[in-house]
């Protein structure tokens, strides 16, 4: 199983760059930018990942994203992660930034967006992998904020292909960004948003509802309404599961108890993700190797999850049939 994990070419749906820091790149640009971090050694940091939920994590991950300040940091960063896509075999991402948390510390936008596309640009003429970029606004901010944010990211609407929302999720439902994302889409924009992840399922319905949303970012509390899950299953929206994410963040106390074989044994359209991977130990192919290891998927569920993934990918049909080709060529 774990050799058909690996040869399989996959597309990562769920990936926020900035979580992919690895402490060695931490350390590295807190010497060259001449930040302080609050820690002393590379072990200091993984041992500081250890959270209780999802907050106790985003005051980690705000903190270490303070080294990022330069355009060419960006690049790193990224190109850092796409160094995983070609050891773990994905071929297409859709990467999540968040440039409000750089832009709030005077980084400025541009930088940020054109580190990112740059790597990404490289990555596709190095190892073929396609990719899309997808801004997200930090829901513990305000509405007026993300339009803000919004209206900096129409210079360079032809780099973005959609938004998101992320950040704390209890207490900021998707309601609260109702008016922005009806802008975002009017612009013209594909739209994501966090839901179901902390908090109840009800988010899931605003997000659906309110939002307008594409996809779903996680959706593991949709288990808990039948109603929910009879309309996702028949509008087979897609849900980004993170695994290693969820257990991480105490969503499920341990793997045995996640939920995502029940989900997708239902008919629901279910992928796997590593969300941040440099804090949740492991990128996309150690999720799928905990799933195997921790609950009772099969070989046809692991080939589902792959293909989810390519036919829920914001390209176009040519494309989703031709990697969908390359799935059944690696099966051969």
């Amino acid at each position: 199983m774990i050799d058909l994990i690996k040869k399989l070419p996959k597309a990562e749906l769920h990936l926020h760059i900035e979580g992919s820091l690895e402490p060695e790149l931490m350390f590295r640009l807190a010497k060259k930018n001449q930040v302080e971090i609050p820690y002393k050694s590379i072990e200091d940091v993984r041992n500081a990942y250890n959270f209780t939920n999802l907050q106790t994590f985003l005051d980690i991950y705000y903190a270490g994203a303070n080294v990022l300040l330069t355009k060419e940091d960006f690049y790193d960063l990224t190109w850092e992660y796409i160094l995983k896509c070609v050891e773990d075999n994905v071929i297409h991402t859709e990467i999540f930034f968040d440039p409000q948390t750089h832009t709030e510390r005077g980084v400025p936008f541009e930088a940020v967006i054109t580190g990112i596309k740059e790597a990404l640009a490289d990555a596709k003429e190095k190892y073929g992998i396609t990719s899309c970029i997808i801004m997200c606004f930090l829901r513990h901010l305000s509405q007026a904020e993300a339009f803000e944010t919004l209206e900096e990211a129409l210079k360079f609407k032809n780099d973005i292909i959609g938004v998101g929302l992320d950040s704390s999720e209890l207490g900021n439902p998707p309601s609260k960004f109702k008016e922005v994302f009806k802008k975002a889409k009017d612009e013209g924009f594909k739209l994501v948003a966090h839901a179901g992840e902390e908090a109840d399922f009800s988010y899931i319905y605003e997000a659906l509802d309110l939002l307008n949303i594409n996809r779903i970012d996680h959706g593991v509390q949709s288990i808990k309404s039948p109603e929910l899950m009879q309309r996702l299953k028949i509008e087979q929206m897609p849900l980004t599961v993170c695994p290693n994410s969820n257990i991480e963040l105490k969503v499920f106390e341990t793997y045995k108890e996640h939920n995502i074989k029940e989900l997708l044994d239902y008919g629901l359209n279910i992928s796997v993700n590593s969300d941040d991977p440099a804090y949740f130990k492991g990128y996309i192919n150690q999720n799928f190797i905990n799933l195997h290891e921790n609950l009772p998927i099969t070989e046809e569920d692991i080939i589902t999850l792959v293909k989810n993934s390519f036919r829920s990918a914001f390209i176009d049909d040519e494309l989703k049939e031709a990697y969908l080709a390359k799935v059944d060529l690696a099966l051969q």
